[in-house]
């Protein structure tokens, strides 16, 4: 199926997952920033309180979209070694990428948790404590699920309750290879042959910084804590 778009495909994702609606232990984390779009949709029809957890693609050099690792916060990193070995990567060259991707990633940190939803000025809002709490990780989409991996590792340090991976659409594959470090998988569509996340979106323009920072805001005005505790 194609969806409309990402806030059409997260009112879909939503209906598989009414069994978390109205419960005070659940947190959704969108990845940025594709997957903020879907997160908020989600977070909405679950009376959820909505948050981040951004995580960066480690792309192999000139092709950037070929995902060779993935990093969280917490010092996250996660490789993928056949793509390693088949690529011929060196260790100085990840090192090299990783430190990049560093760099953007806390850049984001820094953007995403400087937003005050109630006098929208800058104020630092923590990682929230995800301890015994049920997290639902949010994206637009499973490829590869590297980035998707990086964050499941970043959650489980927290040891939460159980961890729910939410997803429009997903490459059956990768679904397969993270279904044991889960405890539940909730996607709509598991089209094959896959070929990439955009492929099943009428409507996939990258979405901005602005675009995550406005739907932060927009989800706490609405009732929804910005960032749980």
């Amino acid at each position: 199926m194609l969806f409309k778009d990402r806030r059409f495909a997260g009112q879909l994702l939503a209906k598989e997952l009414v069994a978390y609606a109205n419960r005070s232990d659940v947190v959704v984390l969108g990845l940025p920033r594709g997957g903020v779009p879907v997160a908020f949709e989600v977070a909405k029809a679950l009376n959820a309180p909505l948050d981040i957890l951004v995580v960066r693609k480690l792309g192999v050099p000139d092709q950037e979209e070929l995902a060779m690792g993935a990093i969280a916060p917490g010092g996250v990193r996660i490789l993928n070694k056949h793509i390693i070995n088949l690529v011929n990567i060196s260790d100085e060259l990840i090192a090299r990428v990783a430190v990049q991707e560093e760099r953007e990633l806390e850049r984001r940190e820094n953007l995403y948790r400087g937003v005050d939803a109630e006098r929208l000025v800058a104020r630092h809002r923590p990682f929230p404590d995800l301890h015994g709490r049920t997290v639902i990780l949010v994206d637009d989409g499973l490829a590869t699920g590297a980035t998707m991996w990086a964050a499941v590792v970043a959650v489980q340090k927290q040891q939460p309750a159980a961890i729910v991976i939410a997803v429009p659409v997903a490459a059956r594959e990768t679904c397969e290879q993270l279904e044991p470090e889960v405890d539940q998988i909730a996607c709509v569509s598991k089209p094959s042959p896959f070929y990439s996340v955009g492929l099943w979106y009428e409507s996939f323009p990258q979405t901005t910084d602005q675009e995550v920072r406005e739907l932060l805001i927009k989800a706490a005005n609405n009732g929804q804590p910005l960032f749980a505790s």
